[in-house]
């Protein structure tokens, strides 16, 4: 009688496997089942925040404003629909601009040319940044104060153009 090794038991099995593999999937015995998925193949994405300010090429078209990047505690409003909003007066408009200000802190990085005065928002004091040329000044307005801000303050005929507010309680 004849001894089958470990070894030869191994590759008769490996041949045996491979042969009817192959000849399983040679045949037409069937439908070839669907591919696998996962669950996460079909879980909708992440929504990652980037605080670019949302409709900021709308406003630009409609207002001539650039909205850049905020935390979303200072958003543009329509002034006179409620009391206690943030005014800003520039010059070359017939009208002013408004934010509504919320929670304790707030950060809007903005463009507004030509400002001149800024009304602080009834219960948040502001800090602005503005920028004339390569100069760059900072005002502080109280809590529903008009400052003047830019030309009015600086006296130099340049126009001033308004690029961060920082609000606090």
């Amino acid at each position: 009688m004849r001894r089958i090794t470990r070894t030869g038991a191994v590759a008769c099995l490996a041949a045996a496997v491979e042969a009817a593999w192959s000849a399983a999937s040679s045949s037409s015995a069937g439908p070839t089942p669907p591919a696998a998925t996962t669950v996460a193949d079909e879980a909708p994405g992440y929504a990652v925040e980037d605080f670019n300010y949302p409709g900021a090429d709308k406003i630009k078209q409609e207002k001539n404003i650039v909205l850049k990047r905020g935390d979303g505690h200072i958003v543009l409003a329509e002034c006179g629909s409620e009391a206690g909003l943030l005014e800003i007066w520039a010059h070359y408009r017939t009208d002013h601009i408004c934010f509504r200000v919320t929670g304790d802190s707030g950060y809007l990085s903005l463009e507004i040319p030509a400002v001149y005065g800024i009304r602080g928002a009834a219960d948040q004091t502001a800090d602005v940044t503005m920028t004339a040329d390569d100069d760059e000044s900072h005002y502080t307005v109280p809590a529903g104060a008009l400052t003047s801000v830019g030309e009015s303050v600086e006296n130099d005929g340049r126009d001033h153009m308004l690029v961060e507010i920082y609000t606090s309680k």
